[in-house]
């Protein structure tokens, strides 16, 4: 179900300031405690935000019900925040290189694996389902190709702090900042090379386009931005999502999802666009159904108000 594109609303431009925060903290406790004495601190620090995040939890809750389709219960809720706080523990470790320890199980790995061989790069669109990071310890796990990863500016300066925290210097040179003069052109230049370019397409910063579409039975937006990248670059698209199975357990999806948006040409690009878009969300969708716990959108998503 496709709708009239929409302008983003208010809620799009709050910065992830409380991502940043946790993960400087379980960056001292890691570096103190190690990761087992994180990992039982999660549980005090779910209860609190549970407890004392009315917002998140409403637009959790409504989240909940529809992908399990039925009323969301306390236990639903806890494992969702539960989930959503061990991934970013986790990424404490994965973004360092510090993947001992960890279980990283690969889905689909022979579709990526022909495109590498052919020296042919390409794009991967994720969500903010699981962890990103597991995708960047696939790459320092022998990924032969370059490995980039592009998010929004000013979560890239806060992601880069926070990497250099931990001394991972380079792997923050991987993060190209969506919104940089040379964006484009350093997409292009790992294309170019035979890398590989990451990006979340679930979400859009202020002033960029959404598209509704139809999103777990209800209409919701989604930015049409990552879909025309892809089509300006004619570059070929694959799906890429680490789930997180576990404690320090993921299984890392890569699905085809386009060779190519569009035919090239400006007339036909943007119903190529949308199209796209709508393909995704129905392939986000079927993610969210089989991992429901895995989903990290605590806001009203739909924005029912707004339409």
């Amino acid at each position: 179900m496709a709708g009239a594109s929409v302008t983003p609303p208010a809620w799009v431009q709050a910065p992830e300031r409380g991502n940043t925060f946790w993960l400087r903290f379980m960056v001292g406790v890691g570096h103190r405690l190690g990761w087992r004495a994180g990992h039982a601190l999660l549980f005090p620090i779910t209860a609190y935000f549970l407890a004392f995040s009315p917002r998140q939890r409403a637009a959790a809750r409504q989240y909940l019900g529809r992908v399990l389709g039925r009323p969301a219960e306390l236990g639903d809720l806890w494992q969702l925040y539960f989930t959503f706080a061990a991934t970013i523990l986790d990424r404490v470790w994965l973004a360092a290189g510090r993947s001992a320890g960890f279980e990283v199980t690969l889905h689909g790995l022979e579709a990526l694996r022909a495109r590498v061989d052919r020296g042919q790069g390409c794009l991967l669109f994720g969500a903010h389902l699981g962890s990103f990071e597991a995708l960047r310890a696939v790459g320092d796990a022998g990924c032969p190709v370059e490995v980039a990863v592009l998010m929004h500016e000013a979560n890239a300066a806060r992601v880069k702090a926070v990497f250099d925290a931990l001394g991972g210097e380079g792997r923050a040179a991987a993060v190209i900042a969506l919104g940089a003069p040379d964006a484009m052109l350093r997409v292009r230049e790992v294309l170019e090379r035979g890398g590989l370019v990451g990006l979340l397409a679930d979400r859009a910063p202020a002033g960029q386009r959404l598209h509704r579409v139809a999103f777990l039975g209800h209409p919701a937006p989604l930015p049409t931005g990552p879909h025309v990248l892809a089509a300006v670059l004619g570059a070929p698209v694959m799906l890429a999502f680490g789930i997180r199975t576990g404690p320090r357990r993921y299984a890392v999806h890569f699905a085809p999802f386009a060779e190519r948006i569009g035919d090239g040409s400006r007339a036909g690009r943007e119903a190529a666009v949308l199209a796209s878009v709508e393909q995704y969300a129905r392939a986000l969708e079927a993610m969210c159904r089989a991992h429901p716990y895995n989903w990290f959108n605590f806001y009203p998503f739909w924005q029912e108000e707004a339409a």
